[in-house]
């Protein structure tokens, strides 16, 4: 096998100073460089044809294709693989038709002007995705390394800090790490002022007497706008333990109500997914809302009822059914779900608890009765008010 035809090539704001000399060989042997515009332009002239990345970015990779058996150098900033380009290039191509030749990363660079541990700093990209999905990591104390999509990010940044309680976290923000341009300022997030210029960072400490995410399942109702339909928090606790999220997997969460548990199963763990299922139109727009309020966008949220709206959805590890199950959709999973999935279903009726008594027999697994009290005022003393009892069946098919 000969050398690869695309180096992908990490730029710093140092342009080719900064550049190891294995970087400086792949440009200087390369017959087209091609990057973004304030990536060429810190480069000096040389031989090479030089091609701009366009906006959109998905719009490039057809160029970069039609350039294959050419020498090709693709000029990134800082580590491509840290929330860079690399992970979208890479996936276009052979093993043995590229390589890469990483610089320091901003994470990196921001962490050594901070005089911040890397390993104990929580880095995220969010050039590229919604603000919001900070949510989950604000707690007083915790240190995090951000991207941001431009100058503008930075007072966006500091809206969502302060509607959040926490306007008096430290923001940091850099721009131009690396170059003649580097630029740090640092201020409260809720009196940060001034203009600030792409490419940039945020260091940000945060603090502050704003909520903190609990990190423990069955989080408290109030983080969930809800018309009433939903997994109540001692339940829901109790429900994402039977569905016992491991790395990777799949959800379906049927009838979704107010998303309460699709988005607990998603704030487990970043690589997990899931689907919600609901029936009805607004109250699927309020599980979108929640979601993305609490950080977890991905979700995805179809409208339907089941079984019907679950042809061609993605095929899942676990499923939980909180809401409409009866008979017909209990066949449908029964006969559809492939061997290994794990099942967990809630009934609150006479009806559905007996469906879900005659399937165990069938099937086996576990069944569980819930029966929960609170205390309430009765008179001028207090006395225990019951809740339905749930009854939970949770079974490998």
């Amino acid at each position: 096998m000969g050398d690869p035809w695309l180096t992908i090539v990490g730029l710093g704001e140092d342009g080719a100073e900064g550049l190891p000399p294995a970087s400086l060989a792949a440009l200087e042997a390369a017959e087209v460089v091609m990057g973004p515009p304030r990536h060429l332009a810190l480069l000096p002239e040389g031989q090479a044809e030089r091609i701009a990345w366009p906006v959109p970015f998905a719009d490039g990779i057809a160029q970069l294709l039609a350039l294959r058996g050419r020498r090709v150098v693709v000029l990134a900033s800082g580590d491509p693989f840290w929330c860079g380009a690399g992970t979208v290039l890479a996936r276009h191509f052979d093993p043995g038709e590229w390589r890469a030749l990483p610089g320091p990363s901003c994470f990196s660079l921001a962490a050594s002007r901070m005089g911040w541990g890397l390993e104990s700093v929580l880095c995220l990209g969010l050039h590229a995705a919604p603000l919001s999905r900070l949510r989950p990591h604000l707690a007083p104390g915790a240190r995090m390394v951000l991207t941001l999509r431009d100058g503008d990010a930075v007072a966006a940044l500091a809206g969502v800090l302060c509607e959040a309680g926490f306007g008096a976290s430290r923001v940091t923000v850099m721009e131009a790490l690396g170059g003649p341009r580097e630029r740090v300022t640092s201020g409260r997030a809720d009196a940060l002022t001034g203009d600030f210029a792409h490419p940039l960072c945020v260091a940000l400490e945060v603090a502050g007497p704003g909520a903190t995410l609990p990190l423990a399942s069955g989080r408290s109702d109030e983080w969930f706008e809800s018309d009433g339909q939903m997994t109540k928090r001692p339940v829901r606790a109790l429900t994402l333990s039977a569905l016992a999220p491991r790395p990777g997997e799949h959800l379906w969460d049927i009838g979704g109500g107010s998303g309460s548990i699709g988005i607990e199963w998603l704030l487990t763990h970043p690589s997990l997914s899931a689907t919600t299922i609901e029936p009805r139109a607004d109250r699927a727009d309020r599980i979108r809302s929640n979601a993305e309020r609490l950080g977890v966008d991905r979700l995805k949220v179809v409208t339907g009822a089941a079984p019907q709206a679950l042809d061609g959805l993605e095929a899942p590890d676990v499923v939980f059914v909180g809401g409409g199950l009866d008979g017909a959709l209990l066949d449908w999973l029964e006969a559809r779900l492939a061997p290994g999935t794990r099942l967990v279903a809630n009934a609150v009726t006479l009806e559905t608890e007996a469906l879900l008594l005659a399937a165990q027999g069938r099937r086996g697994g576990d069944l569980l009765r819930i029966e929960l009290a609170r205390a309430a005022p009765l008179g001028r003393l207090r006395g225990w008010t019951a809740s339905r009892p749930v009854v939970q069946w949770s079974v490998t098919l």
